[in-house]
C-alpha cells in the first residue's frame, strides 16, 4: 500500500485491488472515503489550500462524530469499510446508526447520491435475508 499524508488526513492506494481511500481526521473523529485515482494524485499537490475539501468529494464510507456539540455517534454508509480501509485507525464511538436510518439519509441528500446504489443492493439483500 503506499500513502499520502497531510495535516488531519491520510490516502491510501492499494495497487493490488487498485483501490483509492482516504480518512479525514482519525480515531473517534473521522470520516473514510472511497476516493478517485485523481484525488488521490492531486491531493498532495502544494497548490491546493485544503486537501480535506477534495477527499470529500469521494465516497463517504463511514463517519465517527465526537465532537462535544452533542452526544457521539457513527454511520456506516458501507459495511464493507473494514475491508476497503484495513489501515484506517477509524473507530466507531456512541451509537451507530441503524440502517433504516442510513438508507433514508443516503436517499434524501442529494450529498450523500454516491452511496445510493450500493445501500439499494444491500438492504435488497437484508430484506432477502430476512424471508423465508
Amino acid at each position: 500500500m503506499e500513502f499520502k499524508e497531510g495535516p488531519g488526513w491520510k490516502c491510501c492506494h492499494d495497487p493490488e485491488r487498485g483501490l483509492y481511500t482516504a480518512q479525514i481526521g482519525g480515531g473517534v473523529n473521522c470520516t473514510l472515503y472511497e476516493i478517485t485515482k485523481e484525488i488521490y494524485d492531486r491531493v498532495d499537490d502544494p497548490s491546493l489550500d485544503w486537501p480535506a475539501r477534495l477527499i470529500a468529494d469521494g465516497r463517504k464510507l463511514f463517519m465517527s462524530v465526537n465532537d462535544r456539540c452533542g452526544p457521539p455517534y457513527t454511520i456506516v454508509f458501507d459495511s464493507d469499510y473494514e475491508e476497503l480501509c484495513p489501515w484506517s485507525d477509524a473507530v466507531p464511538t456512541g451509537r451507530t446508526w441503524p440502517d433504516e436510518m442510513t438508507d433514508a439519509v443516503v436517499e434524501v441528500l442529494e450529498s450523500e447520491k454516491s452511496n445510493r446504489e450500493q445501500r439499494r443492493r444491500k438492504r435488497r439483500e437484508r430484506e432477502a435475508g430476512g424471508k423465508k
